[in-house]
């Protein structure tokens, strides 16, 4: 029985969805209801992937910036951070279950960004975590921002490169990273070095993240580049967020406006940046661009010279201790 995730490799092409949507912001099952729908239509409408923005699940922290998060020992920034940590996924306990059953019922993978409580860790450090799921309901890797940018850093914790790893997807190869890091060449250079051709950049929102560096890293990899950001908006706000006055103080329209698109390998749009519209963006990728321009440029093939530059990759997940029983 053929499955929608392989319905259309005979013509290399590969149909996408970009899921611009808001969270239920910080509240982890209302969050996972919708994302839960947003897969349900994407896969309904012929999607094979279905990719969400940066730690959508449960949220991105905007709170940081609009309520002095770098006051040291300060009890409102402790209310919240603990807040934080009772909203964020915990894979171990089974957070992302029903994600991935549905996941596998409809034959479609998933990348979704999450605010991820890592058991590994003590449980108790919140990492910006990129899961990727496949079109059998498995998750195949759990990839932690490397170096959380500016103020995340008052709340996320550096993650290591256990998740550099890439995935077949049809004629595809899928490689994804977290937001800014999208921005550092070695990591980008390790997913090359994998055979990566669609490559995923998840964002919190904002056209100013997406509008440049989409088209840059397709030109350099001569990859598809989809990518994803989130929309936030004083309405998604829940009402019963802690010291939400304050975070909504003087707020914008948005505190995140999307910017969802794809460029191709040519670095031309397939869908220009899309911005201040929750919805879900469609988008059909055809491998053969792919092939057609790796004749003038491949990063880590006939355009490279290990012999004179080479990378290495440490993907051990890291821990503080290691149990011997």
């Amino acid at each position: 029985m053929t499955t929608n995730s392989e319905s259309n490799v005979a013509n290399s092409e590969l149909s996408v969805a970009l899921a611009q949507i808001a969270p239920v912001w910080l509240n982890k099952a209302a969050t996972i209801e919708k994302v839960l729908s947003t897969i349900a239509q994407a896969a309904d409408n012929g999607a094979h992937l279905v990719t969400f923005g940066e730690t959508l699940l449960p949220g991105y922290p905007f709170w940081v910036e609009r309520t002095g998060g770098a006051v040291f020992e300060s009890t409102k920034q402790k209310l919240i951070h603990a807040h934080y940590l009772r909203q964020a996924i915990s894979i171990e306990s089974g957070d992302l279950v029903s994600i991935c059953r549905l996941a596998e019922q409809k034959s479609i993978a998933v990348i979704i960004g999450t605010a991820e409580r890592a058991g590994d860790r003590g449980g108790h450090s919140i990492y910006c975590s990129l899961v990727y799921i496949t079109a059998q309901g498995e998750i195949t890797h759990v990839h932690r921002k490397l170096m959380p940018t500016y103020e995340e850093r008052l709340t996320w914790s550096p993650g290591d490169g256990n998740g550099l790893r890439v995935q077949p997807l049809g004629k595809f190869t899928v490689g994804a990273l977290n937001c800014w890091e999208n921005w550092m060449p070695l990591p980008r250079a390790s997913l090359y070095a994998q055979g990566e051709d669609l490559h995923v950049a998840i964002w919190p929102g904002g056209l100013h993240n997406t509008k440049d560096i989409t088209r840059f890293i397709a030109k350099e990899g001569r990859s598809y580049v989809v990518s994803v950001s989130s929309l936030m908006r004083p309405m998604d706000f829940p009402k019963d967020t802690p010291y939400l006055d304050e975070i909504l103080m003087d707020a914008p329209e948005f505190l995140a406006n999307g910017g969802s698109c794809v460029a191709a390998p040519t670095g031309e749009w397939v869908l220009e940046p899309q911005v201040g519209e929750e919805k879900i963006y469609y988008t059909t990728l055809d491998h053969n661009l792919v092939l057609q321009e790796r004749h003038n440029f491949d990063p880590v093939g006939h355009y490279s010279r290990p012999d004179v530059t080479q990378l290495n990759v440490n993907r051990e997940r890291q821990s503080t201790t290691v149990f011997k029983d």
